[in-house]
């Protein structure tokens, strides 16, 4: 986007979801321990070439936890980060090259839980009101980044119940333009359009097994 034109506006949709941010609830009945190490993510929602898309990335397969899985930008926040927003918008700079200055933060929701690795994840919902570009900075680290349209994730062909074979796991999954997501992403885009009331039936019957790649990741 020119740096002189015009900033795109907040989809009403999103200001409903700002506006909600406080009562999304997490989606598992366990609580977040006081012994969880705290992260943030970023929902990083921005105008796109067909409609309003968010920010996601590939994790490398070298890593140690997730390896090759769907991820949003984000990391563990640090002694140095102000609060979890300022970790959100570090860690997407560090990892896809995204400029904090470009970007409206709207609202956060509270920590959920991550109880694979110990996390507590606290997501960051943002619009970016000047889009440039980003990519791959640190290939050890994220192995693609992309921006998939928000119709695309809302759109039932889409979306299905992703089972683990070896885990008591059942639930919410994309499979998008080439990115698999399933796990906590994909658990927590579903809450996200939920709040945001762009949820569309889909056949949750549809149950699929998580390809096995990820079966110990």
């Amino acid at each position: 986007m020119n740096e002189h034109a015009a900033a795109e506006p907040i989809p009403g949709w999103l200001d409903r979801l700002a506006a909600n941010a406080h009562a999304v609830g997490t989606p598992w009945a366990e609580s977040v321990s006081d012994r969880a190490r705290r992260s943030a993510v970023l929902l990083l929602f921005g105008p796109g070439e067909r409609g309003s898309d968010i920010v996601l990335t590939q994790r490398s397969d070298t890593l140690r936890n997730h390896a090759g899985q769907v991820a949003l930008p984000g990391g563990t926040i640090d002694p140095t980060d102000a609060d979890a927003t300022a970790a959100a918008l570090r860690e997407a700079h560090e990892e896809v090259g995204l400029e904090p200055a470009t970007v409206e933060v709207l609202a956060s929701i509270e920590p959920m839980p991550l109880s694979v690795t110990g996390f507590a994840v606290q997501p960051v919902v943002a619009w970016w009101r000047s889009p440039h570009p980003i990519g791959v900075l640190d290939p050890a680290e994220v192995a693609r980044v992309g921006r998939v349209p928000v119709d695309d994730l809302t759109d039932p062909a889409n979306r299905f119940t992703a089972v683990h074979p070896t885990r008591d796991f059942a639930a919410p999954a994309f499979d998008v333009d080439g990115f698999y997501i399933w796990g906590f992403t994909a658990v927590l885009l579903d809450t996200v359009l939920d709040a945001a009331g762009l949820t569309r039936p889909w056949d949750r019957a549809d149950r699929r097994v998580v390809p096995e790649r990820f079966w110990t990741r």
